[in-house]
C-alpha cells in the first residue's frame, strides 16, 4: 500500500524474535532449511521511498465549499507534495487540513471583528458628546450627512465593513450634519443666500 511505502517498513519484532530463538518455531539446530541471519537478499523486505507510488504530474487540489482556491499556495505545496513523493489522494489530505485551519481562523477573526462592532455601539450609546439621551437625534444628523454626501454607496459600505458603528466615524457624520446644518446647506451645493458673492463684498452688492 502507499500508505505503507510513505511511512517506511521498521524491522518486524516478531521475525526478529524468531530468529533469536529458533526453538520456539519447532526449528531445530542442524536444520539446513532455516534462514540465516543478517542482511536480508536485495529487493525483499523494506521498499525505497516513494516504490510503489502513484505521484502525480500536477496535483488538482479540491477546497470546501465557500474557500477560493489560492493558486500560488497551491503551486507551492503541489511542489513539496512532489518532493515527498506524496499521491494525489495524500497530498489532498494534507490540503483538507489547511483548509480547515483557514477556516476556523477566519471565522475566529470574524467573531473578534463582530464583538468590536458590539463595543463601539456601546461606546457610541455611553459617549458625552453624541450618546445618552441626544443619541437618536445626534444619529439622525449624522444619517442626513450621509445621505448628503455619500448617499445609498456610503451607507452600504458602512453596513457591510461594519465601520458604521465605529465612535470615530459616528461623531465626524454628526458633527458634519450639524455644520451643514447651520450654515444653511442644501443639497446641490447651493447656498440660502441668492448671490454668493454678497456674503463677500455686502456694499458692492447691496442695492438701492
Amino acid at each position: 500500500m502507499s500508505d505503507e511505502t510513505l511511512l517506511g517498513a521498521e524491522p518486524d519484532s516478531t521475525a526478529s524474535a524468531t530468529q533469536q530463538n529458533p526453538g520456539t518455531t519447532g526449528a531445530t539446530a542442524g536444520d539446513t532449511n532455516q534462514p540465516p541471519t543478517g542482511d536480508k537478499p536485495e529487493g525483499e523486505g523494506s521498499k525505497p521511498e516513494g516504490e510503489g507510488t502513484t505521484v502525480p504530474e500536477t496535483y488538482e487540489f479540491k477546497m470546501p465549499e465557500g474557500l477560493e482556491l489560492d493558486t500560488e499556495a497551491a503551486t507551492e505545496f503541489g511542489a513539496l507534495a512532489k518532493e515527498f513523493k506524496l499521491s494525489a489522494e495524500n497530498a489532498q489530505k494534507v490540503a483538507d487540513i489547511g483548509a480547515k485551519m483557514v477556516q476556523k481562523a477566519a471565522v475566529a477573526q470574524a467573531e473578534q471583528f463582530k464583538a468590536t462592532q458590539a463595543e463601539w455601539a456601546r461606546e457610541v450609546t455611553n459617549d458625552k458628546e453624541i450618546g445618552g439621551a441626544k443619541l437618536q437625534e445626534n444619529l439622525g444628523v449624522a444619517r442626513k450627512a450621509i445621505e448628503t454626501f455619500g448617499g445609498a454607496e456610503l451607507r452600504e459600505f458602512l453596513n457591510v465593513t461594519g465601520f458604521g458603528n465605529n465612535p470615530l466615524l459616528v461623531k465626524t457624520f454628526a458633527r458634519i450634519g450639524k455644520a451643514i446644518s447651520e450654515d444653511g446647506f442644501v443639497r446641490g451645493g447651493t447656498t440660502t443666500t441668492p448671490d454668493p458673492a454678497a456674503n463677500f463684498y455686502p456694499s458692492m452688492t447691496k442695492k438701492g
